[in-house]
């Protein structure tokens, strides 16, 4: 039977009272006539459709073609505008936690720490990465040949004229996204012109903050009449994301040359001549860079870090509100399943449930920290109720739930057995499809920024939330639990 307890503490909820009598409303039409029925359900899909049409109003304006921005160079405000989000994260997880002194606030507190540390440090970390085969260790190793008498391929190494005096610098020549993202300065290796991949590497480096140099190696490779077009070349494919001065050519090993000595007898003899690194070009630019940007560059880095301190603190709190979020979605979907099995008139199931669905979306965004009015909570729960019809999400619920329900045969023929469990299954992926969506927004460190809701990727989340829920054990286990709530003891035991 349905549990009435559980539905007491929902029906105090304005929206839920207002749709659910709007459905008796339409169900007392269609007792006096049925045409009227007719008029009633084209209110309802009349209503969704207005809806949609004022939202999709409001959103034509922000659906610009998106254009690459690179991010305005790191001061020491946006660092520290950083680090008090995710001071006020921290805290806010320990509100939510009702404990302070809980391990994890605890440990994230020091890790805020540590990272506000990293600003007085004097040392600059530098990063090797590109494609394969083109010399990355190599250059790496030959940028301090002078300094090292054997050099490893990564580790500490105290520069001298290579770089600034003083500034030690920590070669990571891996590619891992850990070390990259701890690395002040990147050296972009290719042995030629970029291609598709390792430009949009670039691409993607320099909307991080990080500072980029590219490094075309192995020039010794190509005819001395092409080697300033191919440099020439790299600049432009890069303009705007990397300054000329930032390309530069070397030839970190280059090829033995082949040499031909004629002797006093008259016989000729050959040897190979392994010429000097050519690395004049790279290593007067790293002086420069980090003679005069040090700072700016372990500011950046910075930044970098406490981002991903941010998405840590986030992924913790965004625990912690799906525990509350999860019970209200299973709460709301028997309140829908409820709703759907009672009513007599299976059209008006809808309704309904989209009446449902947004007192659902407010109070998830309650627990998400994001507000909803009553008409933006009335627009979402519509978008989402359309959406499941175009996607045929409806139709398919039906299809897989009706063979599972015919093994219960007095189940099978109630009339509205199958509409009953289908409202809660889409009401559970509806519920989750929003968990998902505000966890995801909840990620956006700058908080001074107030972005509209985005419907169009609340959608995206629907799709995957409805390939992860199609499951037949999880169906099962739905209609099991559908049968007991909705239909009296005595009746399922005896189908």
């Amino acid at each position: 039977m349905v549990d009435e307890t559980a539905m007491t503490p929902l029906l105090r909820r304005p929206i839920l009272v207002g749709g659910l009598g709007l459905t008796l409303s339409v169900w007392l039409l269609e007792s006096l006539h049925p045409v009227l029925l007719d008029f009633g359900g084209l209110v309802v899909w009349a209503t969704i459709a207005l809806g949609s049409g004022i939202w999709w109003l409001k959103q034509r304006p922000n659906r610009a073609v998106p254009v690459l921005k690179l991010p305005t160079a790191v001061d020491q405000s946006m660092v520290d505008r950083a680090f008090a989000t995710v001071a006020a994260r921290i805290e806010q997880l320990a509100s939510e936690l009702k404990a302070a002194d809980a391990p994890v606030v605890v440990q994230l507190e020091q890790q805020l720490a540590a990272v506000k540390a990293q600003l007085n440090r004097q040392e600059v970390q530098l990063a090797v990465m590109g494609s394969r085969f083109v010399g990355k260790t190599t250059v790496l190793r030959s940028i301090y040949s002078n300094q090292q008498d054997s050099q490893p391929a990564g580790g500490q190494v105290e520069t001298s004229s290579a770089a600034a005096p003083s500034v030690l610098v920590a070669a990571v020549p891996q590619e891992e996204e850990a070390d990259l993202e701890n690395a002040d300065l990147i050296l972009f290796v290719t042995a030629g012109d970029l291609t598709e991949s390792e430009f949009q590497s670039v691409c993607h480096l320099r909307q991080r903050h990080h500072r980029v140099v590219v490094v075309f190696n192995k020039q010794d490779q190509y005819l001395p009449s092409d080697r300033p077009v191919i440099l020439q070349q790299l600049r432009q494919r890069v303009q705007g994301l990397i300054a000329p001065e930032d390309v530069v050519a070397v030839s970190a090993q280059p090829a033995p040359i082949k040499v031909r000595q004629h002797q006093p007898d008259g016989s000729v003899q050959e040897r190979l001549d392994q010429p000097p690194p050519d690395l004049a070009a790279l290593q007067v630019r790293l002086k420069q860079i980090l003679s005069s940007e040090a700072p700016a560059l372990i500011r950046a880095t910075t930044l970098r870090q406490a981002e991903a301190l941010h998405v840590r603190v986030q992924v913790e709190l965004n625990q912690v509100r799906r525990t509350q979020a999860l019970p209200a979605i299973e709460q709301y979907q028997w309140v829908a399943a409820a709703a759907a099995f009672a009513n007599p008139v299976p059209s008006l199931d809808l309704l309904a449930t989209a009446a449902i669905n947004a007192q659902m979306v407010m109070d998830l965004g309650t627990v998400y920290q994001q507000s909803f009015s009553l008409e933006q909570a009335k627009t979402v729960a519509g978008q989402m109720a359309s959406q499941m019809v175009k996607l045929g999400l409806v139709e398919m619920a039906s299809q897989a739930i009706a063979p599972l329900l015919k093994s219960h045969a007095l189940t099978y023929v109630a009339g509205g057995m199958l509409q009953g469990i289908s409202a809660a299954y889409l009401t559970r992926l509806a519920g989750l499809s929003l968990v998902e969506y505000f966890e995801e927004q909840s990620q956006v460190l700058d908080t001074t920024a107030k972005p509209s809701f985005q419907i169009e990727r609340l959608i995206q989340k629907l799709k995957a939330v409805f390939q992860e829920n199609q499951r037949s054990a999880f169906l099962q286990q739905l209609v099991k639990q559908g049968i007991s709530r909705l239909v009296p003891q005595t009746a399922a035991s005896a189908s």
